[in-house]
């Protein structure tokens, strides 16, 4: 087969307006399934979505208005380093995630559900949320943010950097709640780190949102 010219390869791997919404749409979505699942065990995972599921789990806060709130201070690293493309984007993706956690919980309802179960595909909902995310150039603040940066700037993989973060935020998690939980818990902060750390590498994937060309 031959080889395309290295204009058309560029050309080939640019998402286009209507893809990166598509994906920040479908992102989110996913996102906020797995958070309402892990909520819903009585269960977090790390970042800031933990801490804000922490908040809402010992106060019963809401958790999007928490978490849209305490994104606020990363967005100024966000332009600094990033740019404004991305910044609107991982706005646009903080405030969807919210609207999508405060509406879910009233149109699914769980009678019960397995801790184990509640980990592994809270964990896999929101890590594979996440990795459509970072492929069209937003996230979901917080950490996202810090690490994605860390990774372009010193190729410190993504994944591996949030999950040492996360283990901080299970740590407090288990001194309010049990270790058990905690623990629990940890399953779905390494299947959703795990999913980043394999599938969200610079020298794998080429795929480029408009402003990143």
């Amino acid at each position: 087969m031959p080889l395309l010219p290295t204009r058309q390869i560029s050309l080939a791997s640019t998402h286009t307006t209507i893809e990166d919404l598509q994906a920040i749409f479908t992102g989110t979505f996913l996102a906020a399934i797995g958070v309402t699942v892990l909520s819903k065990a009585g269960l977090v995972t790390g970042g800031v979505v933990g801490v804000a599921l922490l908040v809402h789990q010992l106060t019963g806060f809401s958790f999007g208005l928490f978490f849209a709130a305490v994104n606020l201070p990363f967005y100024i690293l966000a332009v600094r380093k990033k740019g404004w493309g991305f910044t609107i984007k991982t706005l646009g993706s903080v405030l969807l995630l919210s609207a999508f956690c405060e509406a879910i919980p009233s149109l699914v309802r769980f009678d019960s559900i397995d801790l184990i179960f509640a980990s592994i595909s809270g964990g896999l909902l929101a890590g594979v949320g996440l990795l459509i995310l970072f492929r069209h150039n937003a996230s979901l603040g917080g950490f996202n943010i810090l690490c994605l940066y860390l990774q372009e700037a010193f190729g410190l993989r993504a994944g591996i950097t949030q999950l040492t973060l996360d283990c901080l935020v299970l740590l407090l998690f288990a001194m309010t709640d049990s270790i058990h939980t905690a623990l629990i818990s940890l399953i779905a902060t390494v299947i959703l780190n795990l999913t980043l750390a394999n599938n969200h590498r610079a020298d794998r994937y080429t795929g480029k949102s408009a402003e990143q060309c």
